[in-house]
């Protein structure tokens, strides 16, 4: 099937000297002085925007991964059912994949926004409906203040989680795979995922700290600290991002007035195939890694009877390995392509799924934390170091944020109740994990075929406005 017509290369434009972002140098009549070489201009301005994704992702992502970790260790006693933990917790896991139904929305929303009025200007917006959700949260009176109008305005918020959370990581992302020098795009758009798995330590680490707290201090007040933290973050990601220039493929399109007026319908119209492959790349890294960071906290301290800091202790290790191999498969992307790496990880989960929960059951602290390190290192970083670049060269640069982030994050309202159905997989198989294992392995059997029908896409130039991926190489 075709989808893509021939390829429409965009035109260089002329450097505007008003411009500090401008990767071209200003008239040094103008300016006074030596305006400093158009690489130097370049290579700073890619720094600033290494940092504020970095930063960015990880503030936004903290917000969007504290609400699981809440759900499993305080959100089922103070929100959910009284008279039944394990019911609280059920339903508390499907109030967090709510969060993932709205996701999808927020990417056709905020990603059409993206290609109409600038990467940049549409990230400031997602960092404010993230953070005010995320901070408000903290403000809720419990259950037992206020009856059911707790858990409606609990999962309201998460509602709003997850309209800001469905444009972020695409914005970030396409953001950075257009400021990059095509020869290292893969190395650099790797440090968005970076910033997600930031957020995800920085919210076990908070978590870790309010869990040393007596447990009666927790209950009251001690669990709203993570999310009131919120309203000092936002300050700090703004800050940032509102440093940094527009990605200049979309200026070049704004001066070019090639602009799209209705981006989702160009993205489905032109891009069926990358689209459908989108979705179920996005299948199996979403699934286990909620499952390896909040499905096996409550495994670890429910079932396997360790305590919290274990459980905790665990995800944050592999966090850390995680963000060390970013690069490191980011890199090795831009040397050997995508699709190999993309294939290696989904066949590892798959086949180590089951070994998995059989080492976490040994109930072992550093076997544990090893079973989740080498999950986690071979099977899901190689997957998540590749996705912003995979994403970012599946579409065209004028409908790229949209196809980028709607797709994505339809895959990830398909698998974002892992952690719930993880929890009834459990309680079915009355305790033995096997049936989870066996929807790991289903999850990664989706994601192989979406990247067997993919196509490796190094070469791919993001600077034109309409592309058919490169062939396979």
């Amino acid at each position: 099937m075709s989808e893509e017509p021939p390829p429409t290369r965009i035109t260089t434009p002329t450097p505007d000297p008003d411009d500090p972002a401008s990767t071209g140098a200003a008239p040094a009549a103008e300016t006074g002085a030596t305006a400093p070489p158009r690489n130097m201009r370049t290579d700073r301005e890619l720094r600033r925007v290494v940092t504020a994704s970095v930063v960015g992702t990880a503030l936004e992502w903290y917000d969007f991964f504290i609400y699981g970790t809440a759900v499993v260790l305080v959100f089922n006693d103070l929100f959910f059912v009284q008279d039944d933990p394990a019911a609280g917790t059920l339903i508390g896991l499907a109030t967090f994949g709510v969060g993932f139904v709205f996701r999808p929305v927020g990417g056709f929303f905020f990603g059409a926004l993206g290609d109409r009025i600038g990467r940049r200007a549409t990230l400031v917006l997602t960092t404010l409906v993230m953070g005010l959700s995320t901070g408000l949260i903290g403000l809720l009176p419990t259950y037992a203040s206020i009856g059911v109008m707790a858990p409606v305005l609990l999962t309201l918020m998460r509602v709003c989680q997850g309209l800001g959370a469905g444009a972020e990581f695409g914005g970030a992302s396409t953001l950075l795979a257009e400021h990059a020098p095509a020869q290292r795009r893969g190395f650099y758009a790797s440090f968005a995922q970076m910033g997600v798995q930031a957020g995800l330590v920085l919210g076990m680490v908070v978590f870790l700290f309010v869990g040393m707290l007596p447990q009666a201090s927790q209950q009251s007040w001690g669990w709203r600290l993570p999310f009131l933290f919120s309203f000092v973050l936002i300050g700090v990601s703004l800050y940032l991002r509102l440093r940094v220039a527009e990605s200049p493929v979309f200026r070049r399109m704004k001066e070019n007035k090639s602009v799209v007026k209705l981006p989702v319908r160009e993205a489905l119209r032109r891009y069926p195939r990358s689209f459908l492959v989108g979705i179920g790349a996005h299948i199996c890294d979403t699934s286990v890694v909620y499952i390896y960071a909040t499905f096996s906290v409550s495994y670890l301290t429910v079932q396997v009877e360790q305590p919290k800091w274990v459980a905790l202790t665990g995800v944050i290790s592999f966090g850390l390995v995680v963000i060390a191999l970013q690069p490191v498969y980011g890199a090795l992307s831009d040397r050997i392509g995508r699709r190999p790496l993309n294939l290696f990880s989904v066949v590892f989960t798959g086949l180590f799924a089951y070994p998995f929960f059989l080492l976490l059951d040994t109930g072992v602290p550093v076997v544990i934390w090893l079973a989740m390190i080498v999950a986690t290192s071979l099977g899901l970083a190689p997957m998540i170091a590749v996705q912003p670049v995979f994403y970012a060269e599946l579409f065209g640069a004028r409908v790229r944020y949209t196809g980028f982030a709607a797709s994505r994050e339809t895959g990830a309202a398909l698998a974002g109740f892992s952690p719930f159905i993880a929890a009834a997989l459990l309680g079915y198989a009355d305790g033995d994990p096997w049936l989870v294992a066996v929807f790991m392995a289903a999850t990664a059997a989706v994601s192989l075929v979406a990247f067997l029908y993919s196509k490796e896409s190094r070469q791919t130039d993001v600077g034109l406005e309409e592309h058919a991926p490169a062939a396979p190489s």
